[in-house]
């Protein structure tokens, strides 16, 4: 487990912007549970693909038009049961940090594993989601 100062600013790139920290199974199941409504996730890590082109590229996702009713976040070596519940709901898809996941009306609908965020800069993974939020928002 990382030390939660490390973890920190990490953690408030995100909820700055208005993200919803997840911090228990709890929290992630009443987001994650409700049947209506749209929702992206986002696997948070301490690796450089998560600083470097994923935490830019939700805080850029998270300014368009449309997009979804809640911005929440998970924090990987973190918020162990939060990520561990929160990647129940991202079945069929093996864990990845960092991950973003769309959901619509309780329903994942979109992923992007790290394989698809490493070497990829954060426009081209916010035109992926741009692309997701025009289809389910």
């Amino acid at each position: 487990m990382y030390p939660e100062e490390m973890c920190k600013p990490m953690r408030e790139d995100l909820t700055s912007v208005g993200f919803v920290e997840m911090k228990t199974p709890e929290e992630v199941a009443d987001i994650l549970n409700k049947k209506e409504g749209t929702v992206l996730v986002m696997v948070n890590s301490v690796c450089g693909c998560a600083a470097g082109n994923a935490r830019p590229a939700v805080k850029l996702a998270s300014t368009f038009s449309p997009k979804p009713d809640v911005f929440a976040t998970v924090f990987a070596g973190q918020d162990v049961g939060a990520t561990a519940k929160a990647r129940e709901y991202m079945s069929p898809f093996p864990p990845s940090s960092p991950s973003i996941a769309l959901f619509k009306d309780g329903q994942l609908i979109h992923f992007i594993e790290r394989h698809h965020i490493e070497g990829r800069s954060s426009q081209m993974i916010a035109d992926n989601l741009k692309d997701a939020f025009t289809q389910a928002c």
